[in-house]
């Protein structure tokens, strides 16, 4: 999943010049199930770029759940792929399940439409898990109950195992490398409000996800002396991100760029830098 973020990102660079040698490589196992950290809004948009990236510029399909219907593009994203073909959304199945026992059953069901489709998904997304986890022993949103983590665990797991068994389809209908890639944003109890010291749901999510990709506000004055709206520092981490040594010399670099920076320009258009 890492690989599709970082596509999505690419795509929208502020300076066309850099994408020249900025490539996007086949994702490691690793990398393939990526947790979006941060402000919801922000995360949705992240996600449905994303969507977007996939199914238009890489052509594969994408299954995106959330609790809540979505029923228009951002403005952000309208303003980014004003001339997005119905056929691209095409490739994009929507599934709201009202609860997480329906959004299990959804996830499960995966593997059987697997036989029904000619093509699998490439591709699942997950839409701010706090909806689903949140207050599963009971009404209050307070503390963190026991219900919550166990209930990330499993939810998790059938993620990942649901990615291995479409990966494996994939691969044996194209002969080579198809991961199925995971990517789902969790908004932390801090960030809400919450008094809870550590959030550990989001402790639990990080052991089924390798790689988290951090969204923080950047509230310095450099956002107002630039003219932004907002400007977001966007950040990988994790232990998915493997290194490897460059061509030119001995150095060890990340196989993807790490730090990004997001500009909201007033009016709703977003660009993407290299940090």
């Amino acid at each position: 999943m890492a690989d599709v973020l970082t596509d999505t990102f690419t795509n929208f660079m502020s300076q066309p010049d850099s994408k020249k040698d900025f490539r996007v490589t086949p994702p490691a196992p690793t990398q393939c199930k990526v947790l979006v950290v941060g402000e919801q809004a922000l995360g949705r948009s992240v996600l449905l770029l994303a969507a977007v990236t996939a199914a238009s510029q890489m052509g594969i399909r994408v299954v995106f759940f959330a609790r809540t219907q979505i029923q228009s593009l951002p403005v952000s994203l309208q303003n980014c792929v004003p001339c997005l073909s119905p056929e691209s959304l095409k490739k994009i199945k929507f599934c709201y399940p009202r609860t997480l026992e329906e959004l299990l059953q959804q996830v499960a069901g995966l593997h059987e439409s697997a036989n029904t489709f000619p093509v699998p998904p490439s591709l699942i997304i997950v839409d701010r898990l706090e909806d689903f986890l949140w207050g599963r022993a009971g009404d209050s949103h307070s503390g963190c109950h026991p219900g919550e983590q166990s209930c990330a665990a499993h939810l998790s797991a059938l993620l990942c195992d649901t990615a291995t068994f479409l990966t494996g389809i994939l691969e044996r209908q194209t002969s080579g490398p198809a991961p199925c890639r995971v990517i789902a944003s969790y908004k932390p109890k801090e960030q809400s409000g919450e008094s809870s010291v550590s959030d550990q749901v989001l402790d639990t999510l990080d052991r089924y996800f390798q790689v988290r990709c951090t969204l923080d506000q950047d509230r310095s004055y450099k956002a107002g002396a630039a003219g932004l709206q907002e400007m977001w520092n966007i950040y990988f981490s994790g232990t998915g991100i493997t290194l490897e040594p460059c061509t030119k010399d001995t150095e060890v670099r990340p196989c993807f760029v790490q730090e990004w920076q997001l500009l909201m320009f007033p009016g709703g258009l977003i660009e993407f830098q290299l940090v």
